[in-house]
């Protein structure tokens, strides 16, 4: 079975939907909040609790905006900032999709606290291109740890373990094996070739990646018929 886990920002998700200019270009123009005020006084301060699932995003917001910019409450700030960080890369979709077409489970891997995480999946409507998402709140870890991605493999292999199960019934529960080829891909056409070991000719979508991580294989003691492996 392969799997491509795929990031989100700056790879999938390039700003602004308009022009793809960074989210806060012009934060201090909309909402009069200075864009250098707040990454001391929240992302500097709060982000890497919240990133990991420690600390809620509205709350600890909502507390910064009343000490540096009172006329504006949290939920209007996260809307802003939801909505102009969601351009999506069509053509990175495309590719993606005949990827998935072909028996490839598509993840995404991403550093994302709670809220944003489900707007991903359900206001985007991510969850119509992709199998999963794992992020890092979820999972208490964020990239490039490597208990991120330890614990979502772990977590991927119970549920495909089940899958099989469920398909090639109780014959073969003592002796499934399963292959899982987990490549995680940050960006960029010719990282993205050789992460994921495909030769998809033009691939295009997102600058300069590095490859990242997860390049991780388990066997069980005995082998699956053949048939039943060819279409894991």
């Amino acid at each position: 079975m392969k799997v491509l886990m795929v990031d989100v920002d700056g790879v999938l998700i390039h700003g602004r939907p308009a022009d793809g200019l960074p989210l806060f270009t012009y934060l201090e123009r909309d909402l009069g909040l200075r864009v250098d005020l707040l990454q001391q006084e929240f992302f500097q301060t709060h982000w890497r609790d919240i990133i990991i699932g420690r600390e809620a995003l509205e709350p600890k917001l909502a507390d910064v905006l009343a000490k540096i910019a009172p006329h504006l409450s949290a939920e209007t700030l996260i809307d802003y900032w939801f909505e102009n960080d969601s351009r999506l890369d069509r053509n990175l979709l495309e590719e993606l999709a005949a990827l998935r077409q072909s028996g490839i489970t598509l993840l995404l891997a991403t550093n994302q606290e709670h809220r944003r995480a489900r707007y991903l999946m359900e206001q985007i409507g991510l969850n119509a291109h992709f199998d999963d998402i794992i992020y890092s709140a979820a999972l208490g870890h964020r990239k490039p740890s490597p208990d991120f991605f330890r614990m979502a493999t772990e977590g991927r292999r119970a549920a495909w373990r089940d899958r099989f199960h469920r398909r090639y019934g109780r014959k073969y529960r003592s002796s499934a094996a399963v292959r899982l080829e987990c490549r995680a891909v940050d960006g960029g056409r010719d990282a993205w070739r050789r992460a994921s070991g495909l030769r998809q000719a033009g691939m295009s979508g997102a600058g300069a990646i590095r490859r990242a991580a997860c390049r991780t294989g388990w066997w069980r003691r005995n082998r699956l018929p053949a048939t039943a492996h060819s279409r894991g």
